[in-house]
Protein backbone atom coordinates (compact mmCIF):
# COMPACT_ATOMS: atom_id res chain seq x y z
CA UNK A 1 0.00 0.00 0.00
CA UNK A 2 0.84 3.90 -0.97
CA UNK A 3 2.09 5.55 2.62
CA UNK A 4 -0.55 8.19 3.20
CA UNK A 5 -0.53 10.73 6.03
CA UNK A 6 -3.82 11.92 7.75
CA UNK A 7 -5.51 15.75 8.30
CA UNK A 8 -8.18 15.24 10.35
CA UNK A 9 -10.65 17.95 10.62
CA UNK A 10 -12.10 16.89 14.46
CA UNK A 11 -14.18 20.04 14.87
CA UNK A 12 -15.19 20.30 10.95
CA UNK A 13 -14.78 24.03 9.80
CA UNK A 14 -15.83 25.49 13.47
CA UNK A 15 -13.37 28.47 15.01
CA UNK A 16 -14.18 30.34 17.89
CA UNK A 17 -12.64 33.65 15.04
CA UNK A 18 -14.60 34.72 12.42
CA UNK A 19 -11.14 35.61 10.05
CA UNK A 20 -13.23 37.70 7.21
CA UNK A 21 -10.52 35.62 4.34
CA UNK A 22 -11.18 31.84 5.33
CA UNK A 23 -12.24 29.89 3.06
CA UNK A 24 -14.92 28.42 5.10
CA UNK A 25 -16.25 31.46 6.43
CA UNK A 26 -19.46 31.17 4.04
CA UNK A 27 -20.04 27.76 5.63
CA UNK A 28 -19.39 28.64 8.92
CA UNK A 29 -22.42 31.00 8.81
CA UNK A 30 -24.94 28.42 7.57
CA UNK A 31 -24.01 26.01 9.93
CA UNK A 32 -26.67 24.75 12.37
CA UNK A 33 -24.97 22.34 14.46
CA UNK A 34 -21.98 22.20 16.32
CA UNK A 35 -19.43 19.42 14.83
CA UNK A 36 -17.62 16.94 16.96
CA UNK A 37 -16.09 13.67 15.82
CA UNK A 38 -17.25 10.97 18.42
CA UNK A 39 -15.15 8.64 20.37
CA UNK A 40 -16.03 6.37 18.19
CA UNK A 41 -15.26 7.54 14.99
CA UNK A 42 -12.10 8.68 16.47
CA UNK A 43 -10.95 4.55 17.47
CA UNK A 44 -12.54 3.35 14.54
CA UNK A 45 -9.90 6.24 12.39
CA UNK A 46 -6.60 5.31 14.48
CA UNK A 47 -7.53 1.71 14.56
CA UNK A 48 -7.70 1.29 11.04
CA UNK A 49 -5.27 3.45 9.94
CA UNK A 50 -2.60 1.86 12.37
CA UNK A 51 -3.75 -1.22 10.65
CA UNK A 52 -2.15 -0.10 7.44
CA UNK A 53 1.44 -0.45 6.57
CA UNK A 54 2.76 2.91 6.64
CA UNK A 55 7.07 1.72 6.94
CA UNK A 56 6.26 1.88 10.58
CA UNK A 57 5.51 5.76 10.31
CA UNK A 58 2.17 7.12 11.01
CA UNK A 59 1.36 10.95 10.58
CA UNK A 60 -1.94 12.52 12.11
CA UNK A 61 -2.30 16.44 11.73
CA UNK A 62 -5.30 18.14 13.56
CA UNK A 63 -6.83 21.02 11.82
CA UNK A 64 -10.59 22.70 11.03
CA UNK A 65 -11.70 24.97 11.72
CA UNK A 66 -10.01 25.66 15.02
CA UNK A 67 -9.18 21.94 16.65
CA UNK A 68 -8.36 22.84 20.01
CA UNK A 69 -12.19 23.44 20.34
CA UNK A 70 -12.12 20.18 21.04
CA UNK A 71 -10.51 20.87 24.59
CA UNK A 72 -7.55 18.59 26.11
CA UNK A 73 -9.34 15.55 26.86
CA UNK A 74 -9.96 14.59 23.32
CA UNK A 75 -5.79 14.75 22.59
CA UNK A 76 -5.53 12.83 25.59
CA UNK A 77 -7.98 10.09 24.11
CA UNK A 78 -6.00 10.68 21.03
CA UNK A 79 -2.78 9.30 22.44
CA UNK A 80 -4.50 6.66 24.27
CA UNK A 81 -5.69 5.12 20.77
CA UNK A 82 -2.48 5.42 19.19
CA UNK A 83 -0.48 3.79 22.15
CA UNK A 84 -3.31 1.12 21.87
CA UNK A 85 -3.04 0.24 18.27
CA UNK A 86 0.61 1.26 17.57
CA UNK A 87 2.53 -1.60 15.79
CA UNK A 88 5.92 -2.77 17.51
CA UNK A 89 8.94 -0.37 16.92
CA UNK A 90 6.08 2.38 15.02
CA UNK A 91 6.87 6.15 14.75
CA UNK A 92 3.74 8.58 15.98
CA UNK A 93 4.01 11.90 15.09
CA UNK A 94 1.08 14.61 15.56
CA UNK A 95 0.46 18.26 14.26
CA UNK A 96 -1.94 20.70 15.09
CA UNK A 97 -2.61 23.36 12.74
CA UNK A 98 -4.19 26.53 15.45
CA UNK A 99 -4.52 30.15 15.96
CA UNK A 100 -3.61 29.44 19.42
CA UNK A 101 -6.03 31.62 21.00
CA UNK A 102 -7.00 28.78 23.82
CA UNK A 103 -3.57 27.09 24.20
CA UNK A 104 -3.79 27.14 28.12
CA UNK A 105 -0.52 25.75 30.19
CA UNK A 106 -2.23 22.54 30.43
CA UNK A 107 -2.77 21.89 27.24
CA UNK A 108 0.61 23.38 26.66
CA UNK A 109 2.21 20.96 29.35
CA UNK A 110 0.41 17.84 27.29
CA UNK A 111 1.29 18.55 23.86
CA UNK A 112 5.30 19.21 25.22
CA UNK A 113 4.81 15.57 27.13
CA UNK A 114 3.46 13.97 23.97
CA UNK A 115 5.87 15.89 21.32
CA UNK A 116 2.94 17.57 19.25
CA UNK A 117 4.27 19.74 16.66
CA UNK A 118 2.30 23.01 16.57
CA UNK A 119 2.00 25.76 13.32
CA UNK A 120 0.88 28.85 15.10
CA UNK A 121 -1.49 31.28 12.65
CA UNK A 122 0.47 34.69 13.14
CA UNK A 123 -0.25 37.53 9.96
CA UNK A 124 2.99 39.35 11.65
CA UNK A 125 3.33 42.66 13.70
CA UNK A 126 -0.44 43.55 15.88
CA UNK A 127 -1.65 46.02 13.32
CA UNK A 128 -1.17 43.38 10.21
CA UNK A 129 -2.16 40.49 12.18
CA UNK A 130 -5.70 42.04 14.02
CA UNK A 131 -6.52 43.64 10.26
CA UNK A 132 -8.62 40.55 9.39
CA UNK A 133 -8.34 37.98 12.39
CA UNK A 134 -10.75 38.91 14.98
CA UNK A 135 -12.53 37.00 17.39
CA UNK A 136 -16.62 36.23 16.83
CA UNK A 137 -17.34 39.69 18.45
CA UNK A 138 -15.07 41.49 16.25
CA UNK A 139 -12.24 41.60 19.01
CA UNK A 140 -8.13 41.97 18.02
CA UNK A 141 -6.61 38.16 18.46
CA UNK A 142 -3.02 39.39 18.28
CA UNK A 143 -2.35 39.37 21.98
CA UNK A 144 -4.57 36.09 22.51
CA UNK A 145 -2.23 34.43 20.28
CA UNK A 146 1.06 35.82 21.94
CA UNK A 147 0.08 34.30 25.31
CA UNK A 148 -0.86 30.82 23.65
CA UNK A 149 2.64 31.00 21.83
CA UNK A 150 4.40 31.99 25.29
CA UNK A 151 2.50 28.96 27.41
CA UNK A 152 3.84 26.57 24.11
CA UNK A 153 7.38 28.19 24.56
CA UNK A 154 7.26 27.76 28.63
CA UNK A 155 6.81 23.91 28.37
CA UNK A 156 9.07 23.25 25.17
CA UNK A 157 6.24 22.73 22.43
CA UNK A 158 7.73 22.82 19.20
CA UNK A 159 6.11 25.10 16.65
CA UNK A 160 6.32 27.03 13.68
CA UNK A 161 4.38 30.24 12.67
CA UNK A 162 2.13 29.91 9.31
CA UNK A 163 1.45 33.74 7.87
CA UNK A 164 -1.07 34.13 5.40
CA UNK A 165 -0.02 36.58 2.73
CA UNK A 166 -3.10 38.65 2.01
CA UNK A 167 -4.22 42.30 0.33
CA UNK A 168 -2.59 44.18 3.23
CA UNK A 169 0.36 42.04 4.13
CA UNK A 170 1.79 41.67 0.68
CA UNK A 171 3.78 44.63 0.64
CA UNK A 172 5.39 44.11 4.41
CA UNK A 173 7.71 41.25 3.16
CA UNK A 174 10.51 42.82 5.22
CA UNK A 175 8.59 43.75 7.75
CA UNK A 176 6.74 40.69 8.52
CA UNK A 177 10.23 38.48 8.48
CA UNK A 178 11.59 41.22 10.81
CA UNK A 179 8.96 40.68 13.31
CA UNK A 180 9.01 37.03 13.40
CA UNK A 181 13.22 36.94 13.44
CA UNK A 182 13.21 39.90 16.23
CA UNK A 183 10.70 37.44 17.88
CA UNK A 184 13.21 34.60 17.78
CA UNK A 185 10.72 32.50 15.50
CA UNK A 186 12.59 30.27 13.07
CA UNK A 187 10.58 28.18 11.23
CA UNK A 188 8.16 30.07 8.81
CA UNK A 189 5.37 29.48 6.28
CA UNK A 190 4.03 31.62 4.03
CA UNK A 191 0.51 30.90 2.73
CA UNK A 192 -0.67 33.01 -0.53
CA UNK A 193 -4.58 33.83 0.22
CA UNK A 194 -6.55 33.30 -3.05
CA UNK A 195 -9.71 33.18 -2.76
CA UNK A 196 -12.44 33.31 -5.79
CA UNK A 197 -16.16 35.26 -6.32
CA UNK A 198 -18.44 33.05 -7.91
CA UNK A 199 -17.45 34.61 -11.54
CA UNK A 200 -13.87 34.06 -10.81
CA UNK A 201 -12.75 36.92 -9.85
CA UNK A 202 -10.51 37.50 -6.89
CA UNK A 203 -12.21 38.36 -3.90
CA UNK A 204 -10.71 41.68 -2.06
CA UNK A 205 -8.34 40.26 -0.03
CA UNK A 206 -6.69 38.07 -2.01
CA UNK A 207 -3.37 38.74 -3.83
CA UNK A 208 -2.18 38.78 -7.47
CA UNK A 209 0.72 37.14 -8.88
CA UNK A 210 2.42 40.09 -9.34
CA UNK A 211 2.14 40.88 -6.15
CA UNK A 212 2.99 37.11 -4.52
CA UNK A 213 6.06 37.07 -6.65
CA UNK A 214 7.20 40.48 -5.88
CA UNK A 215 6.40 39.61 -1.97
CA UNK A 216 8.86 36.36 -2.20
CA UNK A 217 11.33 37.53 -3.62
CA UNK A 218 11.48 40.79 -0.95
CA UNK A 219 11.31 37.35 1.73
CA UNK A 220 14.05 36.04 0.23
CA UNK A 221 16.83 39.25 -0.11
CA UNK A 222 15.80 39.24 3.19
CA UNK A 223 16.39 35.89 4.18
CA UNK A 224 19.69 35.13 2.08
CA UNK A 225 21.48 38.14 4.24
CA UNK A 226 22.20 36.24 6.97
CA UNK A 227 19.69 33.54 7.86
CA UNK A 228 20.18 30.69 5.29
CA UNK A 229 21.18 28.35 8.15
CA UNK A 230 18.87 29.93 10.91
CA UNK A 231 15.79 30.23 9.58
CA UNK A 232 13.25 27.69 7.63
CA UNK A 233 10.99 28.84 5.70
CA UNK A 234 8.80 26.13 4.40
CA UNK A 235 8.99 26.98 0.77
CA UNK A 236 12.51 27.49 0.85
CA UNK A 237 13.56 24.13 1.76
CA UNK A 238 11.21 22.95 -0.35
CA UNK A 239 13.39 24.03 -3.25
CA UNK A 240 16.65 23.34 -2.22
CA UNK A 241 15.35 19.81 -1.55
CA UNK A 242 14.53 19.40 -4.64
CA UNK A 243 17.63 21.19 -6.24
CA UNK A 244 20.09 18.74 -4.38
CA UNK A 245 18.00 15.36 -4.21
CA UNK A 246 15.58 15.67 -6.80
CA UNK A 247 12.38 14.77 -4.61
CA UNK A 248 9.45 16.91 -3.46
CA UNK A 249 8.33 17.49 -0.02
CA UNK A 250 5.24 19.87 -0.21
CA UNK A 251 2.44 18.60 -2.39
CA UNK A 252 1.66 21.95 -4.90
CA UNK A 253 5.03 20.83 -6.38
CA UNK A 254 3.99 17.01 -7.73
CA UNK A 255 1.93 16.17 -10.37
CA UNK A 256 -0.62 14.27 -8.69
CA UNK A 257 -2.55 15.32 -5.88
CA UNK A 258 -3.04 11.78 -4.29
CA UNK A 259 -0.68 12.58 -0.83
CA UNK A 260 -3.09 12.48 2.08
CA UNK A 261 -6.63 12.18 3.17
CA UNK A 262 -8.75 14.80 4.86
CA UNK A 263 -10.95 12.95 7.71
CA UNK A 264 -13.97 15.17 8.54
CA UNK A 265 -15.36 15.06 12.23
CA UNK A 266 -18.36 12.41 10.74
CA UNK A 267 -15.83 10.01 9.39
CA UNK A 268 -16.39 11.19 5.50
CA UNK A 269 -13.02 11.12 3.28
CA UNK A 270 -12.26 13.95 1.26
CA UNK A 271 -8.77 13.67 -1.17
CA UNK A 272 -7.69 17.39 -0.40
CA UNK A 273 -8.48 20.14 2.41
CA UNK A 274 -9.30 22.82 -0.25
CA UNK A 275 -11.76 20.31 -1.83
CA UNK A 276 -14.43 19.51 1.50
CA UNK A 277 -17.19 18.87 -1.20
CA UNK A 278 -20.14 16.55 -1.47
CA UNK A 279 -19.21 15.61 -5.01
CA UNK A 280 -15.67 14.38 -4.01
CA UNK A 281 -16.90 12.41 -0.67
CA UNK A 282 -14.57 9.40 -1.19
CA UNK A 283 -16.32 7.14 1.57
CA UNK A 284 -15.96 7.00 5.60
CA UNK A 285 -14.09 5.55 7.90
CA UNK A 286 -17.13 3.82 9.28
CA UNK A 287 -18.01 1.75 6.13
CA UNK A 288 -14.86 2.24 3.90
CA UNK A 289 -11.07 0.53 4.38
CA UNK A 290 -8.15 2.81 3.65
CA UNK A 291 -7.25 0.43 0.44
CA UNK A 292 -10.97 1.21 -0.65
CA UNK A 293 -10.40 4.73 -0.34
CA UNK A 294 -6.96 4.63 -2.16
CA UNK A 295 -8.42 2.76 -5.06
CA UNK A 296 -11.29 5.37 -4.99
CA UNK A 297 -11.84 6.31 -8.81
CA UNK A 298 -12.57 9.53 -7.67
CA UNK A 299 -9.67 10.07 -5.52
CA UNK A 300 -7.17 9.04 -8.25
CA UNK A 301 -9.59 11.23 -11.12
CA UNK A 302 -8.83 13.98 -8.61
CA UNK A 303 -5.21 13.38 -8.38
CA UNK A 304 -4.58 12.90 -12.16
CA UNK A 305 -6.41 16.25 -12.72
CA UNK A 306 -3.47 18.48 -11.01
CA UNK A 307 -1.67 17.22 -14.64
CA UNK A 308 -4.08 18.67 -16.49
CA UNK A 309 -2.61 22.28 -16.67
CA UNK A 310 -2.78 25.36 -18.81
CA UNK A 311 -0.81 24.86 -22.08
CA UNK A 312 0.56 27.61 -21.56
CA UNK A 313 2.60 26.10 -18.26
CA UNK A 314 4.32 23.97 -20.81
CA UNK A 315 6.41 27.08 -22.00
CA UNK A 316 7.70 27.61 -19.02
CA UNK A 317 11.05 26.81 -17.85
CA UNK A 318 10.08 26.61 -13.87
CA UNK A 319 7.50 23.70 -14.83
CA UNK A 320 9.39 21.08 -12.54
CA UNK A 321 8.84 23.19 -9.49
CA UNK A 322 4.95 23.63 -9.41
CA UNK A 323 3.28 21.40 -12.26
CA UNK A 324 0.78 24.23 -12.81
CA UNK A 325 0.35 24.80 -9.07
CA UNK A 326 -1.73 23.51 -6.46
CA UNK A 327 -5.23 23.44 -7.86
CA UNK A 328 -6.97 25.63 -5.18
CA UNK A 329 -5.49 29.04 -7.70
CA UNK A 330 -6.90 27.66 -10.36
CA UNK A 331 -10.23 28.36 -10.76
CA UNK A 332 -12.97 25.79 -11.58
CA UNK A 333 -10.31 22.75 -11.20
CA UNK A 334 -10.59 20.47 -10.66
CA UNK A 335 -13.55 19.82 -13.04
CA UNK A 336 -12.13 22.47 -15.34
CA UNK A 337 -8.67 22.41 -14.05
CA UNK A 338 -7.03 24.19 -17.69
CA UNK A 339 -7.35 27.38 -15.84
CA UNK A 340 -4.09 28.87 -15.39
CA UNK A 341 -2.70 29.46 -11.99
CA UNK A 342 -3.48 32.81 -10.45
CA UNK A 343 -0.19 32.88 -9.10
CA UNK A 344 1.87 32.02 -12.10
CA UNK A 345 3.52 35.24 -13.19
CA UNK A 346 4.30 35.20 -9.28
CA UNK A 347 5.86 32.11 -9.30
CA UNK A 348 8.28 32.79 -12.71
CA UNK A 349 8.81 36.45 -10.93
CA UNK A 350 10.02 34.49 -8.37
CA UNK A 351 12.13 31.75 -9.91
CA UNK A 352 13.54 33.95 -12.39
CA UNK A 353 14.90 36.42 -9.81
CA UNK A 354 16.24 33.78 -7.29
CA UNK A 355 16.61 30.50 -8.60
CA UNK A 356 20.79 30.92 -9.34
CA UNK A 357 21.30 32.14 -5.80
CA UNK A 358 18.93 28.74 -4.77
CA UNK A 359 21.99 26.85 -6.77
CA UNK A 360 24.49 28.34 -4.80
CA UNK A 361 22.83 28.01 -1.58
CA UNK A 362 22.28 23.74 -2.75
CA UNK A 363 25.99 24.05 -4.13
CA UNK A 364 27.26 24.46 -1.23
CA UNK A 365 25.00 22.11 0.54
CA UNK A 366 26.12 19.40 -1.44
CA UNK A 367 30.08 20.10 -0.95
CA UNK A 368 29.41 20.12 2.61
CA UNK A 369 27.83 16.92 2.65
CA UNK A 370 29.71 14.85 -0.10
CA UNK A 371 26.95 14.68 -2.25
CA UNK A 372 27.15 14.43 -5.80
CA UNK A 373 23.28 14.02 -6.65
CA UNK A 374 23.11 15.72 -10.65
CA UNK A 375 20.27 18.33 -10.60
CA UNK A 376 17.03 17.48 -11.77
CA UNK A 377 16.64 20.82 -13.23
CA UNK A 378 18.19 22.44 -15.96
CA UNK A 379 19.13 26.13 -15.32
CA UNK A 380 17.93 28.32 -18.13
CA UNK A 381 19.74 30.70 -19.80
CA UNK A 382 18.32 34.56 -21.20
CA UNK A 383 19.61 36.93 -23.20
CA UNK A 384 19.63 40.68 -21.87
CA UNK A 385 17.57 41.33 -24.94
CA UNK A 386 15.11 38.59 -24.82
CA UNK A 387 11.46 39.07 -23.00
CA UNK A 388 11.72 38.24 -20.07
CA UNK A 389 9.73 35.04 -18.64
CA UNK A 390 8.20 36.14 -15.69
CA UNK A 391 5.45 37.67 -18.47
CA UNK A 392 5.65 41.00 -17.97
CA UNK A 393 6.32 41.40 -21.38
CA UNK A 394 9.57 43.87 -20.80
CA UNK A 395 13.40 42.91 -21.65
CA UNK A 396 14.70 40.44 -19.20
CA UNK A 397 18.03 43.07 -18.78
CA UNK A 398 15.50 45.70 -17.46
CA UNK A 399 12.95 43.18 -15.36
CA UNK A 400 14.16 39.94 -13.85
CA UNK A 401 17.35 40.45 -15.42
CA UNK A 402 17.99 43.31 -12.61
CA UNK A 403 17.71 41.03 -9.95
CA UNK A 404 20.28 38.20 -11.06
CA UNK A 405 22.96 36.76 -12.47
CA UNK A 406 23.26 33.57 -15.14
Amino acid sequence: MKPFSLLIKPASADCNLRCEYCFYIDHLEKESSIPRMSDETLETMVKSYMGTNQNGQYAFGWQGGEPTLMGLDFFKKVIEFQLKYAPPGSSISNGIQTNATMITEEMAKFFGEYKFLLGVSLDGPEYLHDYYRKTIGQKPTHALVMRGIENLKQYGVEFNILSLINNQTVKKAKEIYTYLRENQFYFHQYIPCVEFDDKGDLRPFSITGREWGTFLTELFNEWIKQDVKKVSIRLFDSIIEYLVYGRYNVCYMQDNCVQYFVVEHDGGVYPCDFFVQDNLLLGNILDNSWEELLESQRYCSFGNQKANWNDECNLCPYLSFCHGDCQKFRYGAPNHSKHLSSLSQGWRIFYTRTLPRFKIIADNFKKENNLTEPYPFKFPKFGRNELCPCGSGNKFKSCCGAFRSN
